[in-house]
């Protein structure tokens, strides 16, 4: 593998002196970029392009290519690992991911089983290609969905705007639940230890849907199995350490429990305020977040009044480490010059805290 050129993203997770803010953001990778919208054509389908690890590697480094992100992030699903468990995955236009088999009814939880790796190897080989490709450029993110978030997908069969499924399951077979939470943690540790090992240097658990849980329910069926995976994590690869990152969209609420699940970076959404989360966890561990996406709708001066409001907000870095992003993924609608905007402000406005 080459050498590291720019580890400023890596220092931050690990709170460690960098010059300046380091900036990514969630679907990086994506829509808003018409090179993506072209390749997306060429592939033929969602699936097609994440299952081509030249596809992949191809949208991956595309934003690198237009703005100066610290990291790249592997271009994949987090409905992966369900899809080689043999719930058959599509993505339906203007719908999103469906399941042509969820999972409905005790046979159909008794019947799963943690997949075969060989059947995921597409993804393990785009992260080889992608690192080969970015030449040390920048640091590769690998990542995958908490057990509980991809449970939801599997047992709605779809995004959901109340979990009913989900959550009927829980409250009436909470043992059906536990067991699917088991399956999908012992598949998301192996899962990501997999891209370790073919050259992820960070990766990033999203519990996109923790924030749904009753207050009485996030620790036993979210927070628990995403503390088993980070345990389960290989935790040095090439000579340094691999930073695991925890984004719990909603989750404000418990944000100190979720800082001591033995992540390195806590991600937060923007209804956190960010100088407040710092005091609450003590600097234990780095922050990543957490702008509005919408900001970038706002014109140059707002995008860039925003983005220092963030950085303020942050404060000094002492012991601290802080990786800018947005409070959650970037929206498809989004013009690329608001991006540009960002990076640009990003990386100028906060070397004054890094002096």
């Amino acid at each position: 593998m080459s050498e590291l050129k720019n580890d400023v993203f890596l220092r931050a997770l690990m709170r460690e002196p960098v010059p300046y803010t380091p900036l990514w953001l969630m679907r990086q990778a994506g829509r808003y970029l018409p090179e993506y919208r072209e390749t997306r054509a060429r592939a033929g389908s969602f699936l097609k392009l994440a299952q081509n690890p030249d596809y992949a590697c191809e949208v991956t480094l595309q934003p690198l290519r237009r703005f100066d992100f610290d990291a790249a992030i592997l271009f994949s699903d987090i409905l992966t690992i369900p899809h080689a468990m043999g719930l058959g995955l599509d993505f339906i236009t203007g719908e999103g991911p469906r399941f042509a088999h969820p999972l409905r009814t005790e046979d159909d939880v008794n019947k799963l089983q943690v997949p075969d790796m060989e059947s995921l190897k597409y993804v393990f080989d785009a992260v080889s290609v992608i690192r080969r490709e970015l030449d040390g450029k920048v640091p590769l993110i690998g990542f995958a969905g908490s057990p509980w978030t991809i449970g939801c997908y599997m047992v709605e069969g779809q995004g959901s705007a109340d979990y009913r499924l989900i959550k009927s399951m829980m409250y009436s077979r909470p043992d059906l639940v536990h067991r699917i939470l088991d399956i999908n943690t012992r598949a998301t540790t192996e899962y990501l230890n997999h891209q370790i090992d073919a050259g992820a240097q960070a990766v990033m658990i999203f519990d996109s849907w923790g924030g749904v849980l009753a207050d009485n329910k996030f620790d036993d069926f979210s927070l628990q199995y995403t503390r088993r995976v980070i345990q389960g994590l290989k935790r040095e690869n090439e000579g340094r350490t691999v930073p695991v990152i925890v984004f719990t969209k909603g989750g404000g609420q418990w944000l100190e429990k979720i800082a001591l699940c033995g992540a390195d970076a806590v991600g937060l959404d923007w209804t956190v305020n960010l100088a407040q989360a710092r005091q609450r966890i003590g600097d234990r561990v780095a922050l990543q977040g957490n702008l509005d996406p919408n900001v970038l709708f706002g014109g140059e001066a707002a995008v860039r009044e925003q983005a220092r409001s963030v950085i303020d907000d942050f404060g000094p870095v002492g012991k601290g480490g802080h990786v800018f992003n947005l409070g959650h993924g970037i929206s498809q609608f989004t013009p690329p010059e608001a991006v540009e905007a960002l990076v640009d402000e990003v990386h100028r406005y906060s070397r004054s805290k890094h002096a």
